[in-house]
């Protein structure tokens, strides 16, 4: 009995660090070389030091993230930044090279951030910005939701107890927000909803101030309209979520 409870004590410290601690990050800057027939890559993200097998998830889905954003030629096998980082590159040498009177330059920058962290729950925000030619470049925003404890990376519905009375409740917020009647179609007033139907935004995260919603540009709206957010404060929607705010 005794060996078993020495066992338990010495393992809570690493239990201890895996499932509850706050994370340690550093910051990371990656560009590539600088040179005039090249694109401009700028990234700045954090990478978890702590030897846990959350801090592997994080990393590993940030990096998945910027390999998705940069990879360009889907014959050739990425599994770094660093590869992603000269895909992009020669991807656009190789256009230039083909065009070179009509290629304009290539540009893509990440940012990512934590929005939200505490004992149970940690949220990155990921900012990314492509231009690869056209009237105008693509800038998005997405969020990357962990549960600390469990050590994986959650999908928008495993956020909530309850998701249908998130869903009503947040459709009343957006309709208030935006100025849009509740007895009326929700694209009465110009928004592109498909079916005519109020649906969460592809990218939900912790933040500080609530649980946001953030509909990308052309997710609900034409381009000029720019990204919509939408903040709940967790006193209003602590009753839908899984993972409960202390207030």
């Amino acid at each position: 009995m005794r060996k078993v409870i020495y066992l338990l004590l010495l393992f809570l410290p690493i239990l201890g660090c895996e499932n509850g601690d706050k994370l340690t990050f550093e910051p990371i800057h990656l560009t590539n070389e600088v040179c005039e027939g090249c694109p401009k890559i700028e990234i700045a993200i954090p990478k978890a030091l702590d030897e846990t097998i959350i801090s592997n998830k994080i990393n590993t889905a940030l990096e998945e993230e910027i390999i998705l954003l940069l990879s360009f030629d889907e014959e050739q096998e990425i599994t770094s930044i660093n590869d992603a980082i000269i895909s992009f590159t020669k991807s656009f040498k190789e256009l230039k090279s083909k065009f070179p009177d009509e290629t304009v330059g290539w540009e893509a920058s990440v940012e990512s951030d934590i929005s939200y962290e505490d004992n149970d729950m940690l949220t990155l925000e990921f900012n990314a910005y492509t231009f690869t030619g056209g009237a105008h470049g693509y800038g998005s925003t997405s969020f990357l939701n962990f549960d600390k404890r469990k050590a994986v990376e959650l999908e928008n519905w495993e956020l909530f107890d309850d998701l249908e009375g998130f869903l009503k409740f947040a459709e009343i917020k957006f309709r208030i927000q935006e100025d849009i009647p509740q007895d009326v179609n929700i694209n009465a007033t110009g928004f592109m909803f498909e079916r005519d139907a109020f649906h969460l935004s592809e990218n939900i995260g912790y933040t500080a101030k609530g649980i946001a919603l953030i509909y990308n540009q052309y997710e609900v709206a034409s381009y000029a309209d720019g990204p919509i957010n939408l903040t709940l404060p967790y006193a209003e929607v602590n009753k839908y979520l899984k993972r409960k705010i202390k207030l």
